[in-house]
């Protein structure tokens, strides 16, 4: 079991934060693409949401064109480079390559990723260029990776584009909400820059759409609007006591921890509550952060965890605990009370008299993210689910057809390959609305 002493410096929190996924040298790339076997029909490339041509560019990294890999890769995948090392590979297009089943170790596929990409970046290799302009004018709400692959792809096709981000910095939750040692914020803002310098997307800053008044405005500017503004803040439990000092949200923990580095504190005795891959993200950094005891409690059996269990497995590597079938209560002023639970009937119900308190510093809430239901219920026609995502269609057009959209608002909150390739898909349907 791991133990991490408090950062002080930058340094300490790289090295705490070291990489999962550190970059590939030439020598590594060469040996890793050799074991291709580059199947017909490859399986790992149907696992892929964005389906890149995954036997092509290893075979391209093989034979010394890397250049021409890179391209492969970000021709399907305007995110390529971060997706390379934050995609669960192991879950998708590495948990489909047929090794898999032949108790040989699958092929690297992610960190072969992550080393084309990174190579053209570095060396600011033009790949693409804007297309003709078409006198057509689009609207983003929001850079994060929906947003910028849909910006991508319009500006190929000749749109003129602006992108309207509330923060200052673009990339969601790939710059804010992933847990470093999957990536930097250097490595997001490169790739990001890269992609603009090509194609020369307009991203307006610290400017937040929230009003009725700006967005008449955008439809009034734009002849097509894409949202892509993810699902806003974690949400409320409605306990006794949330509102403590002492209680924070997993979204707004990790954001501040990608932003402030080893200047955030983290006290001795962490309880993160939730059973997701954001859970299990918010356990492992407050353990590299130095906490003494993180303890994990989600209120079903470790089966029936949101997480992927090679998360859960490097959250136990770090030194967190686990304690399941635990639902909270209320939050005390030095801990929470806690009820077990079991099934009766199908049902999760909790166990009279079974209270217990765990004692803590510090209690993250990873339980979930509230919808951006109160903006997106100011454009007109906009229909939502009953969990406030946005409808689309196949071409991810929604019920107002000037508006597209994809990503987290859209799914509910998936990979950041699922949003490039739902931004990417939004914009065909956008170039498809004006070429019938």
């Amino acid at each position: 079991m791991a133990e991490y002493k408090q950062p002080q410096t930058e340094a300490e929190f790289e090295s705490n934060f070291s990489l999962k996924k550190p970059l590939m040298n030439t020598t590594e790339a060469f040996y890793e693409s050799s074991r291709c076997l580059f199947c017909y029909d490859a399986p790992c490339m149907h696992a892929c949401p964005t389906h890149i041509d995954i036997p092509l560019f290893i075979k391209q990294i093989n034979t010394g064109n890397t250049v021409g890999a890179a391209e492969t890769i970000f021709e399907a995948n305007w995110l390529g480079n971060a997706c390379g090392k934050v995609c669960p590979t192991t879950e998708l297009c590495e948990g489909a390559c047929v090794y898999d089943n032949q108790s040989v170790p699958v092929i690297q596929i992610g960190r072969l990723q992550n080393y084309a990409t990174e190579q053209v970046i570095k060396k600011n290799i033009s790949l693409f260029s804007a297309g003709e302009a078409n006198g057509k004018r689009v609207a983003i709400v929001g850079s994060g990776p929906a947003g910028i692959a849909c910006a991508c792809e319009l500006r190929v096709m000749g749109y003129d584009v602006d992108m309207y981000e509330a923060k200052a910095k673009p990339s969601g939750l790939t710059v804010y909400g992933i847990a470093p040692y999957k990536i930097t914020n250097e490595e997001v803002l490169e790739e990001v820059k890269y992609l603009q310098d090509q194609l020369g997307f307009n991203i307006h800053y610290n400017q937040a759409i929230t009003t009725t008044e700006q967005i008449q405005e955008l439809e009034d500017k734009y002849d097509a609007i894409f949202l892509g503004v993810g699902i806003g803040a974690t949400a409320t439990l409605g306990l006794a006591g949330e509102d403590k000092a002492h209680v924070v949200g997993a979204v707004e923990f990790i954001e501040e921890l990608r932003m402030k580095h080893h200047q955030v504190e983290v006290p001795e005795k962490v309880i993160v509550i939730g059973g997701g891959n954001t859970a299990i993200d918010a356990a492992s950094e407050s353990a590299k952060m130095g906490a003494k005891q993180v303890t994990l409690v989600y209120r079903r059996d470790r089966d029936s965890m949101g997480a992927y269990d090679f998360e859960y497995k490097f959250a136990i590597s770090t030194g967190v605990d686990a304690l399941f079938n635990a639902t909270p209560i209320e939050v005390l002023d030095s801990g929470v009370k806690f009820m077990k639970t079991h099934i009766v009937d199908g049902k999760l119900q909790n166990k009279d008299g079974s209270e217990f308190v765990i004692d803590c510093d510090l209690v993250i809430k990873a339980t979930g993210q509230a919808k951006q239901g109160e903006f997106l219920s100011k454009i007109s026609g906009l229909d939502l689910d009953r969990k406030n995502k946005i409808k689309v269609n196949d071409r991810f057009q929604t019920t107002n057809p000037k508006y597209f959209a994809g990503g987290d608002a859209v799914n509910g909150g998936a990979e950041v390959v699922n949003g490039a390739y739902e931004g990417k898909m939004a914009a065909q349907g956008i170039h498809s609305m004006f070429n019938v």
